[in-house]
């Protein structure tokens, strides 16, 4: 792991894989930077740099105190930090909370493109009554982590409904290892529930939008409403592919990384 610090202080570890043009992935909610396994063959040509995001396995000061709006700052620092750290201009690749956080860094860093699958933004009439940071917290302090885990997977990863949670979960690479990450969490979600997305994104660089038909409705909305928001950007959507996209179909979302670079 490589490290570096922002204007702040902030210490931001990362790995770095092969040369070429940097290409920062940011990982989502509950899974760490070994999210991007599946992905990173596609991206051979490209140095991959892979954060560990503040808080998901990293030491935050006063944790405990972080409000809502510091936990998406925190989050473009870091990110803005490692456009400054790396050589040349960088690509962000984000996911869900981590599109979020790049599609939000890019509006003041200097990247050559920005590709965001499902940004994590809740469409207005949803955020009204969106309750999830709340009903995890009950369940940790209620000692049940594992259950307030388990509220996140089948509202995010599986909207429709799942019959059997507890066999997906066995097969689940970070389950459960990533009930550690539960707080943090709850802190993400909170910000997530306030956040709210303006009417125009101020992103020089362009922007691929991506979401999938078989993810939760409002995350398909929030990206048509993202990518509307945007002054420069693609909107494209995979058919069959859920919310966890480019774990699920990395070689169909590289094809379609690769074409728009390409123009």
């Amino acid at each position: 792991m490589r490290t570096t610090q922002s204007a702040t202080g902030d210490e931001i570890a990362y790995e770095r894989r092969g040369d070429g043009q940097p290409l920062i992935f940011l990982h989502g909610g509950m899974a760490p930077r070994q999210y991007w396994n599946p992905v990173l063959p596609h991206f051979e040509q490209y140095a991959a740099v892979l954060p560990q995001r503040p808080g998901f396995g990293t030491c935050l000061d006063d944790p405990e105190e972080t409000s809502p709006d510091e936990v998406l700052n925190r989050e473009t620092r870091y990110v803005r930090t490692l456009v400054d750290a790396v050589d040349g201009e960088p690509i962000l690749f984000g996911h869900s909370y981590g599109a979020l956080t790049a599609v939000e860094s890019a509006t003041d860093a200097a990247v050559e493109a920005v590709l965001a699958y499902e940004p994590a933004v809740l469409p207005d009439e949803f955020r009204v009554e969106a309750d999830l940071a709340d009903r995890m917290a009950t369940l940790i302090e209620d000692g049940e982590r594992q259950e307030a885990v388990k509220r996140y997977i089948e509202q995010v990863l599986h909207p429709d409904g799942i019959d059997d949670l507890d066999s997906w979960l066995a097969e689940w690479p970070v389950w459960p290892d990533c009930v550690e990450l539960a707080e943090e969490v709850v802190r993400m979600n909170r910000a997530v529930e306030q956040y709210r997305l303006p009417d125009a994104l101020d992103v020089a660089a362009p922007v691929l939008v991506m979401t999938g038909t078989d993810g939760p409705t409002f995350l398909r909305e929030s990206a048509r409403g993202v990518h509307q928001a945007l002054p420069h950007s693609r909107l494209v959507e995979f058919d069959g592919v859920g919310h966890s996209g480019p774990g699920e179909a990395p070689e169909r979302i590289a094809a379609e990384v690769e074409a728009f670079l390409r123009e």
